[in-house]
């Protein structure tokens, strides 16, 4: 595996001077430092932050505060920090192999594998997406940060499927727009636990970060962001269900936060599921299938797919020894046209 590093001078002043927060009524009763954290990460850790506030960079209502002072609605947060505060990083660009589903001169499809991590951050510094990314090819846009290059949207860690990368800037304020504004088709396949009920079924809940877990989202009615998954039953059995899932909004852990709070986590989801645990699949069981958008340059409407991998095709075979009639098979993908690939690549449920 080659290594080569990338040196990445980060001038804070310019990225966070006179940063400022309002507090709402639904992050109140967190602590400043946990609340920073999630929303500076990855460029700073909470170590960093707490730094910070001794040194009183941050002021929370023009006074200075500890790091555990626990937030009320309207506090007003603003982060000043010295003008030559200056982060050096070592970005490795690494040679791994990638899944490339379409290239041109201003994007890449990539099917990402799960267990890859998307972009550096806490904890995970090596062997991302992005990292392989860095070797892959010089040309990345830089409108997301230095830990980011290319990065326009995100899949969770265990989430296999396509991901698309801009290389260049205005790629990747065309393709983030349309994020934005929900004009991209995005289609998961997953499956989940219990039988469920409804054939077609579409979960509106607005999700904010979990006042409990800070790793964790959850639903919360205080919360004004509106968070949408449609969904339709392909397949039930009286354990697992399979199901073919549309997002019309893209929240942080949507897909697996709606159906946990459905009654029917995601199998293998160890997060928000007390029984992840099973013989079938070790990890969650969800597969970003089908992705679509305009392309930058044409403007036409682009659309990809990517086969289930190996280990959801692999449940079939443990569902099959525990005499559940549940069996994933998917078809190889020889079809160029997305009319094609949808007619010859349907999944198949014997």
């Amino acid at each position: 595996m080659a290594v080569y590093f990338y040196i990445f001078i980060l001038n804070v002043w310019e990225k966070l001077t006179k940063k400022k927060f309002s507090i709402e009524k639904e992050n109140s009763g967190f602590r400043v430092d946990k609340y920073l954290g999630d929303k500076l990460a990855p460029d700073f850790s909470r170590v960093e932050i707490k730094n910070f506030i001794k040194k009183k960079y941050i002021l929370i209502n023009n006074a200075a505060i500890k790091p555990h002072y626990k937030l009320k609605e309207n506090d007003s947060i603003v982060i000043d920090l010295p003008q030559r505060i200056e982060q050096s990083f070592d970005l490795p660009a690494t040679e791994i192999a990638l899944d490339i589903v379409y290239e041109d001169e201003d994007l890449i499809v990539v099917n990402k594998s799960a267990g890859m991590v998307v972009h550096p951050g806490a904890g995970h510094f090596s062997d991302t997406l992005v990292n392989a990314l860095l070797y892959y090819t010089s040309g990345l846009s830089d409108l997301n940060g230095i830990l980011r290059p290319g990065i326009v949207h995100r899949l969770d860690k265990d989430t296999s499927g396509l991901i698309v990368i801009a290389k260049h800037n205005q790629a990747h304020r065309f393709l983030a727009s349309q994020f934005k504004e929900h004009k991209v088709k995005k289609t998961y396949i997953a499956v989940v636990k219990g039988r469920v009920e409804y054939d077609q079924g579409i979960i509106d809940a607005p999700i904010q970060r979990s006042p409990v877990n800070r790793k964790k989202m959850a639903v919360s009615y205080a919360c004004t962001k509106q968070a949408i998954t449609c969904y339709s039953v392909l397949k039930r059995t009286e354990k697992f269900s399979v199901l073919k899932i549309n997002l019309k909004t893209g929240r942080t852990h949507q897909i697996r936060v709606h159906l946990a709070h459905l009654g029917h986590p995601v199998l293998g989801d160890s997060l928000y599921s007390r029984n992840a645990t099973n013989q079938f699949i070790q990890r969650q069981a969800l597969h970003a299938q089908e992705l679509g958008f305009f392309h930058p340059q044409t403007n036409k409407f682009i659309e990809f797919f990517a086969d289930l991998p190996d280990d959801m095709q692999c449940f079939k075979k443990g569902a099959k020894k525990e005499g559940a009639s549940l069996y994933l098979t998917a078809c190889s993908l020889n079809a160029t046209d997305s009319k094609d690939k949808k007619s010859n690549n349907q999944l198949k449920f014997l």
